[in-house]
């Protein structure tokens, strides 16, 4: 086993002493800190510690790459430091007094649609192979689909639609449930929430259009009306109606006595949210999402669709930096909930491509160097899974030009994935399995921009580690976020 003792020290040092952690705690790989100054810590100094592979500032915590065996650096940490660790959601909590309020705002989307990404993943790649199953006649089988000669693929074909239809229509039910778990709410009530907006008695949202205004069903009241009209699959709703009901009962919570609050503020906060939810934020946000996901869809498809991807491919990895990224997350659902499919997903999958193949030209370029390739081999093959933090702060930003390498190979691929309308099912995993998320008839052009996202960086690292220019680059020449200004 590593002795981290001396390493746990150094850090200890160049953060600044104790007196500067306001929290700690760590993930699969950092080390997490809010610091009291983040400005005491001294990048530099600490980068260089042996046990070190990188360190970035995101959403107000100063994050310290360890690797794998962060949990046996964290324990001789806390031993030295006296620092006792706290959870996760603690240190985002105090986090919060480094951020400004775009960026607090970032960190609740992130933290709202983080616990049900998973869920998203697998709906995606069911969808796909549907589609494999349903949509695609194969001249083997007389230019019939797989379901019309097989009675087997075509129960499993109706059979994974059970776990489709619950991951997308019901998606609602997800996202208020997230909500009432991020603001500290009852999540059984946000559950129910969730369910009012999705439940069979209401008319499914796909059917609205379709239908007659004199054919929509309503709840009479005699002196007015309320059309019953589900929201399967839409997001802004379902997040409108799930922060009213957490501040509802949140609120409520503060001036209704604890002796009766387990009966009244239930009643008084899910009630008067629901009838909200579909007088008020339901139309509104429908409103807001179609907007929203038309705006968009018109720059991925219009005449200047080609300028949209290449911008978008080119600067989706600053946006990561920043934390802004996350709002990508809702617009793709809305884009699947509009349009049946998301074209900005494939963009985002083909920049977390592209700084992987960055850093395979940084493990060829510095091969010689073991405490390189220690840091660069994991990074490269996380990323290419999906996971860019470890590649994009522990490598390409240290550098800078592997960053810029990449960010042009991302925009070519983002510009080509552009012009042919690639297509995903939905949200899937970031990285080269991402083509399995793609509608079957973009395999091949996605398939060329994943070839153009590696081949692309990992000529112009090597291009651009001869440059006399870039070679004087470092990450001090890259604009840092000032979190807390």
């Amino acid at each position: 086993m590593v002795d981290f003792k001396q390493d746990a020290k150094q850090l200890l040092e160049d953060i600044g002493g104790p007196e500067n952690i306001s929290a700690v705690t760590h993930c699969a790989t950092r080390m997490r800190f809010v610091l009291n100054d983040p400005s005491k810590a001294d990048n530099k100094k600490i980068e260089k510690i042996p046990a070190v592979k990188g360190t970035f500032t995101q959403a107000g915590q100063y994050q310290v790459i360890i690797g794998n065996e962060v949990a046996t650096f964290y324990n001789e940490f806390e031993k030295i430091s006296g620092k006792s660790g706290v959870s996760k959601d603690e240190v985002k909590q105090a986090s919060k007094k480094n951020q400004n309020p775009l960026q607090r705002a970032m960190s609740v989307l992130a933290e709202v649609f983080s616990p049900i990404i998973p869920a998203i993943v697998v709906g995606g790649l069911i969808l796909g192979f549907r589609n494999i199953l349903e949509a695609i006649p194969f001249e083997s089988l007389d230019n019939q689909t797989i379901v019309q000669v097989s009675q087997f693929w075509s129960g499993v074909n109706s059979f994974l639609w059970l776990i489709g239809e619950a991951i997308f229509h019901f998606l609602p039910v997800g996202i208020t449930w997230s909500i009432a778990k991020k603001m500290g709410s009852t999540q059984i009530l946000g559950i129910v929430l969730g369910i009012t907006l999705v439940s069979p008695q209401l008319l499914n949202a796909y059917a609205v259009p379709g239908t007659a205004a004199a054919d929509i069903p309503f709840w009479d009241f005699g002196f007015f009306q309320i059309d019953m009209i589900g929201y399967q699959a839409q997001v802004i709703p379902a997040m409108l109606a799930g922060f009213l009901l957490a501040y509802l009962e949140l609120g409520l919570r503060k001036i209704i006595p604890q002796a009766i609050s387990m009966i009244f503020v239930p009643l008084f906060a899910l009630v008067p949210t629901v009838l909200v939810a579909h007088t008020v934020l339901g139309p509104i946000g429908w409103q807001i999402g179609d907007w929203i996901s038309n705006l968009v869809y018109s720059g991925l498809t219009g005449s200047l669709s080609w300028l949209f991807g290449l911008l978008f491919g080119t600067f989706y990895a600053p946006l990561v930096i920043t934390g802004l990224h996350h709002m990508t997350n809702a617009i793709d659902l809305q884009l699947v909930a509009d349009f049946g499919g998301t074209n900005l997903w494939p963009m985002i999958a083909l920049s977390n491509i592209a700084q992987g193949s960055a850093v395979v030209a940084i493990i060829f370029i510095n091969r010689k160097n073991k405490e390189e390739r220690d840091i660069s081999i994991p990074a490269a093959i996380s990323c290419y899974l999906g996971v860019t933090e470890p590649a994009m702060f522990g490598i390409n930003i240290k550098y800078a030009y592997p960053f810029f390498a990449a960010m042009i190979g991302s925009g070519i691929a983002g510009l080509i994935s552009t012009i042919f309308n690639v297509t995903a099912n939905s949200i899937g995993v970031g990285g080269l399995p991402g083509i399995l998320s793609i509608q079957n008839q973009y395999w091949l052009v996605f398939a060329l921009c994943m070839v153009i996202a590696i081949v692309v960086p990992i000529v112009l690292t090597f291009a651009f580690s001869k440059s006399k220019r870039f070679q004087k680059m470092g990450i001090d020449d890259l604009p840092q976020p000032k979190l807390g200004s």
